[in-house]
């Protein structure tokens, strides 16, 4: 199985930096909606390629962005990310993946090489869980998800790691967190 690369997500301040980046991503041969709701009855609309952007003020947008983003659609929120709705939606969009913030697509705080920083807060629990003597299954009880969630969630953190064993994942994870900053 060939995995499909993450759609973009991008919190800009501005209505023209979405426009630019939206522009950007039409190139790269997204295609591109406005408004967060999406018009596909499917699931998983990661194979459609589609970007959805506009302006997120409220709750309710934040969480059409949010489910939107988590069936595979690619975002463009307009939003200050100091606002209690910008942190949520930051913060909900980053258990995703990676979230660019500005047009110039800036990663989400993180330090350079900071594999740590890039890991979604489940693989965390899972890699905190599992340094601490819990199986997989028993770390996937515990954080609530399902055991082929958890098992995608590791395999996702020994690729971030480059390594092999999920041994591996968890001492590099342990060394990376360890590591004054």
């Amino acid at each position: 199985m060939t995995r499909q690369p993450d759609a973009p997500r991008h919190v800009v301040a501005s209505g023209a930096d979405a426009e630019s980046v939206v522009r950007r991503l039409a190139r790269d041969g997204w295609t591109v909606r406005e408004g967060f709701a999406l018009p596909d009855p499917a699931w998983d609309v990661t194979a459609a390629r589609l970007i959805l952007h506009g302006r997120v003020a409220d709750r309710e947008n934040l969480q059409l962005a949010v489910l939107a983003a988590a069936r595979g659609a690619g975002i463009v929120a307009v939003c200050d990310a100091d606002t209690p709705v910008g942190r949520a939606l930051v913060d909900d969009l980053s258990r995703l993946g990676a979230v660019q913030l500005g047009p110039g697509g800036q990663p989400a705080p993180a330090e350079p090489g900071d594999t740590v920083a890039e890991l979604v807060p489940e693989q965390r629990a899972l890699l905190d869980r599992l340094a601490a003597g819990d199986t997989i299954a028993a770390a996937a009880a515990a954080e609530f998800l399902s055991l082929r969630t958890a098992n995608r969630r590791i395999a996702e953190a020994r690729a971030l790691f480059g390594v092999r064993t999920t041994r591996e994942a968890v001492l590099a994870y342990l060394r990376q967190r360890r590591t004054p900053s």
